[in-house]
């Protein structure tokens, strides 16, 4: 029987990666990415992106993303964004403040994050349910979609 070899997006997807656990730790975050270094910004559920996002986009997206969940997710903590290297991120999941569930992974099926920002090329990752339509209207006037 053969299988088909996982992929390095794969691979990095399902690997280790950090929490950004207070949201001073996440103002230190966003400015170690480089927005010019290649990104690709996915939105679960929706195509995943062929090209990479440019530098404006890039910088748009962490703005308002950063907005979004400080807005959204009132707690104490921030503990939704996760990378695979805190000081030099490759790729970096974000979970969506109104689809938690368990996003640390303690539970049998955690959800799936709502965005993905990776250097990597990204392959379409299965969601249960699409985002609700305020969400996707969000990511779709960010991204001129």
């Amino acid at each position: 029987m053969s299988t088909v070899p996982e992929s390095e997006f794969h691979r990095t997807f399902t690997g280790r990666f950090w929490s950004v656990m207070s949201w001073d730790q996440l103002t230190a975050f966003w400015p170690r990415i480089d927005p010019a270094a290649g990104w690709y910004l996915y939105a679960l559920g929706e195509t995943p992106p062929m090209v990479v996002a440019d530098a404006a986009t890039v910088t748009a997206f962490i703005e308002r993303i950063d907005v979004l969940l400080r807005d959204d997710h009132r707690e104490s903590y921030c503990g939704i964004v996760y990378a695979d290297n805190l000081e030099a991120p490759r790729f970096i999941k974000i979970y969506d403040p109104n689809n938690l569930g368990s996003s640390c992974g303690s539970s049998k099926n955690p959800p799936p994050p709502g965005w993905v920002m990776s250097l990597l090329p990204p392959e379409e990752i299965a969601v249960k349910r699409p985002a609700p339509e305020g969400r996707r209207r969000w990511w779709r006037a960010l991204i001129g979609g």
